[in-house]
């Protein structure tokens, strides 16, 4: 059964969930920000499938969240390096695992900890306000249609509803 694509959706949330796919994507990007780089190494820390292992190092390279680097040619094998945008993805893995702190961990409390190597101190993932720097909380803040939201979906009485455009 072909999944149904979120890729063209008019928002930014449907259209990363497209790209990860599933749970092993931000499990491969994981490993990469903790210097995994070689298929093996991968499959050994995750414990995965290699047939899944390299759909998922293949779709992280062809969207540009990983460069194949080749590091061997006889026969020709990859380093899987993340690139700036892959770089990018950290703060998503921060913030999901701020919420996973706050709601999943045990009595014992957070099994990884963030440590700032910048200010020395152990921290955790908050959203704030690009502008303003306060915490970006769900109650004070509404979300608008933007620049790229496609003109004809703008006329569905769902979407004039949902951001109040009557």
């Amino acid at each position: 059964m072909k999944r149904t694509s979120f890729a063209r959706w008019p928002c930014s949330i449907a259209r990363t969930m497209d790209l990860l796919g599933d749970w092993w994507t931000p499990l491969v990007l994981r490993e990469a920000f903790y210097g995994v780089r070689r298929f093996d190494e991968f499959q050994q820390s995750l414990g995965i499938a290699r047939n899944t292992l390299t759909d998922r190092l293949t779709r992280l390279a062809e969207e540009g969240l990983l460069e194949k680097q080749p590091y061997q040619t006889q026969p020709t094998r990859y380093d899987y390096v993340l690139t700036e945008k892959g770089r990018d993805f950290f703060p998503v893995l921060a913030a999901m695992s701020r919420w996973g702190d706050r709601w999943l961990a045990g009595d014992d409390g957070p099994p990884i900890t963030f440590h700032h190597d910048i200010c020395d101190h152990d921290a955790h993932a908050e959203v704030v306000c690009s502008s303003c720097a306060q915490p970006l909380r769900s109650a004070d803040t509404t979300m608008r249609i933007g620049p790229g939201f496609p003109a004809k979906l703008k006329q569905l009485p769902v979407v004039r509803q949902r951001f109040q455009l009557d």
